[in-house]
């Protein structure tokens, strides 16, 4: 398998800088317009930190979970505090994350310019950041929602970084998968706020991100797969051939449409329709992967982990418009 050149790394560059007169000295004006410059750069570092891109998952999970969990009759303003309170646990999750990853992120291309790698501010002010965030969410859940869902939410941030980034990421190359559990808690905290509960339909959201996360980081890190070997951190693409990695894809990619049509006895038709559709093409996508590398012809495995994106949201969006018209389920027709 041919992959090409990494692309340069994603970061909020910014810095202070002076203005000079002919003389090569600073200019009066330069310090007046610095200050502004290094707080606006040290705003968007702060965001960076929480990873905004990573935390869109949230947004494409969360909302069907709970249009489903009541069939399309959720409160607006219940669905948009559950989202405030799933955000800020996301973002505290993974600011917490980066001050763990700091050593690793400086000697990844990928990772190099995240705000902790480039010193863009004290790790401890990272993790106050982080922390403040964890308990805001977890008291803003429980103050909007219910205590079942600021619970979960504690319990996410908890997992992610003492089981996954703690434990599992440096020690085994399943580290993916089991420590993919995080992000699937966001439709269980969803179904929670609606219901108090976390009923069947929700452990089945969950088992669908679950089985999903694999193949879709593999892709990724299939790209980046000398960034992990230079880290020493033990991904399956850095540790395995990539024969074996996109087989691993391919079965991971199976148990997923097979979870996915597990759903659509508590769903209706038109969540069933699109759940095969989007099924077939990710699958075809995938052996198609799995048949070029064992080929030995050049394949593109980022063309595989953006599809998978675009697989789960149009899973998740077809089940949020089969909740919303609230026809009746399949099973309510079968039975």
């Amino acid at each position: 398998m041919r992959i090409g050149q990494q692309p340069g790394g994603h970061g909020f560059a910014g810095g202070p800088g002076f203005g000079a007169d002919d003389e090569g000295e600073p200019t009066q004006a330069a310090p007046a317009t610095s200050a502004p410059r290094r707080a606006f750069a040290l705003f968007l570092a702060y965001v960076a930190l929480t990873k905004p891109r990573v935390i869109e998952l949230l947004l494409v999970t969360t909302i069907p979970a709970m249009l489903l969990a009541d069939r399309g009759n959720v409160d607006p303003w219940l669905i948009l505090t559950t989202l405030f309170g799933g955000m800020l646990a996301a973002a505290s999750a993974n600011t917490l994350n980066m001050v763990v990853d700091a050593d690793i992120d400086k000697v990844m291309k990928r990772t190099e310019k995240r705000p902790l790698a480039r010193g863009a501010m004290p790790v401890s002010h990272a993790l106050i950041f982080g922390l403040v965030l964890g308990v805001f969410s977890f008291f803003w859940l429980w103050a909007t929602t219910n205590l079942l869902s600021g619970v979960l939410a504690v319990v996410t941030i908890c997992f992610y970084i003492f089981v996954y980034t703690l434990v599992l990421k440096r020690r085994t190359s399943q580290n993916v998968v089991w420590g993919g559990a995080a992000g699937c808690m966001p439709v269980m905290i969803g179904w929670s706020a609606v219901t108090g509960t976390i009923g069947w339909q929700a452990l089945v959201m969950f088992l669908v991100i679950f089985l999903w996360t694999p193949p879709h980081t593999w892709a990724l890190m299939l790209r980046y797969k000398e960034d992990y070997q230079a880290a020493n951190v033990p991904m399956l693409p850095a540790v395995a051939s990539e024969t074996k990695v996109t087989k691993h894809i391919v079965l991971y990619a199976w148990a997923t449409v097979a979870a996915t049509l597990a759903l659509a006895p508590g769903s209706g038709i038109v969540y069933a329709a699109v759940a095969v559709a989007s099924g077939v093409w990710f699958l075809v996508v995938a052996h198609r992967l799995y048949a070029g590398v064992r080929a030995g012809t050049p394949v593109k495995p980022l063309k595989l982990f953006i599809l998978s994106n675009e697989y789960l949201a149009l899973v998740f969006c077809g089940l949020a418009v089969d909740s919303v018209l609230g026809w009746q389920t399949l099973a309510q027709v079968l039975s």
